[in-house]
């Protein structure tokens, strides 16, 4: 399912072998998805950031966007911490399991279309893995068509929008949210507000 040499892609193969050089502890790989596997919420993010979780190697750990997701699981009871540090602090998902739409840093974090196509095998077979009646939480519009794509929907069907739930196949329903990036959460486009909504109806729709 998840291919940690994957080097599928030249130019974010590329990329990485210059971030290793340039930072040489950092994890600068692809990133496997993290949490309980047998998980009903999937959370599906953009892609690692440079000094988050390109750097400890854990979806959002160690950036400004996983400040307010991890302190949002841990408020609904999907985290046992509500800081994520590294991978050896201890912290576990209840429930939960978080992955990327795009595992590789891309540069400027900017995956092109066919870096995106590419990984969506990855995402497809992950999707297909998850229990009945189970939950997508799609973080930004490029995870949330991503997520469509891996069903093989059409996207004009399934428009992104914050807070919107679609229904999918086998049960599946996909809630969209806002990404929680710094850039979203700085201007108030999302507020924590507005993501514990999403959270509490996430919540909700699990039972």
């Amino acid at each position: 399912m998840f291919d940690i040499d994957c080097r599928t892609c030249p130019r974010l193969a590329d990329f990485l072998d210059d971030v290793k050089r340039e930072y040489p502890e950092y994890h600068a790989r692809p990133v496997a998805p993290f949490g309980d596997p047998d998980a009903r919420l999937l959370i599906v993010g953009l892609a690692p950031g440079m000094h988050g979780a390109n750097a400890t190697g854990r979806p959002f750990t160690g950036d400004h966007a996983g400040i307010l997701l991890y302190e949002t699981l841990h408020q609904f009871g999907f985290s046992s911490a509500p800081v994520s540090i590294s991978q050896e602090d201890g912290l576990t998902l209840n429930n939960c399991r978080i992955t990327n739409a795009v595992k590789c840093l891309p540069p400027q974090n900017k995956p092109i279309g066919s870096e995106i196509n590419n990984c969506n095998s990855y995402l497809s077979a992950e999707l297909h893995a998850l229990p009945v009646n189970s939950v997508v939480l799609a973080l930004g519009s490029i995870a949330h068509n991503s997520v469509i794509k891996a069903f093989s929907l059409r996207q004009k069907e399934f428009r992104f929008g914050h807070n919107c739930l679609h229904r999918l196949a086998d049960g599946i329903q996909l809630l969209d949210s806002y990404h929680c990036s710094r850039y979203n959460t700085q201007t108030r486009r999302l507020t924590p507000e507005m993501f514990q909504e999403v959270f509490a109806r996430a919540r909700e729709l699990l039972g």
